[in-house]
């Protein structure tokens, strides 16, 4: 666990932790019911629970944020996935392609904008 989260509850500092896994930047404790929800369930349940890994969960979440056309979070997901090493940037540019063909060619070539912006940071 970070020590930064060592005074919050041991629920918080799981999801929090995994928060920062997963997004792979700084996390601090947020206000709110949402975020509560997000921090303690969300992250320090639902993302933990075995079964799945990581990219998994990463994989899913990536279909279903652009059949839903959830751009916002995609700018999320896609480059904390290549910078946690769940997907590179071949699997990347696979996903565009057959994604494109289920979710429709505009989301995925706004997806393929994305991944290769991605791609040209991470070099």
């Amino acid at each position: 666990m970070t020590d930064r989260f060592a005074d919050l509850p041991e629920t918080r500092r799981r999801g929090l932790s995994k928060m920062e896994e997963v997004y792979g930047f700084t996390m601090s404790d947020g206000d709110g019911d949402f975020f509560g929800y997000t921090a303690d369930h969300l992250f320090a349940d639902i993302w933990t629970r075995p079964g799945l890994s990581d990219r998994d969960r990463r994989l899913l979440l990536v279909g279903l944020l652009a059949g839903t056309g959830a751009h916002d979070v995609m700018g999320i997901q896609i480059p904390a996935a290549l910078q946690a090493g769940d997907l590179d940037a071949e699997a990347l540019r696979e996903i565009v392609i057959f994604l494109s063909h289920y979710a429709g060619w505009p989301v995925g070539a706004r997806l393929n904008s994305l991944v290769e912006e991605t791609i040209a940071k991470g070099r």
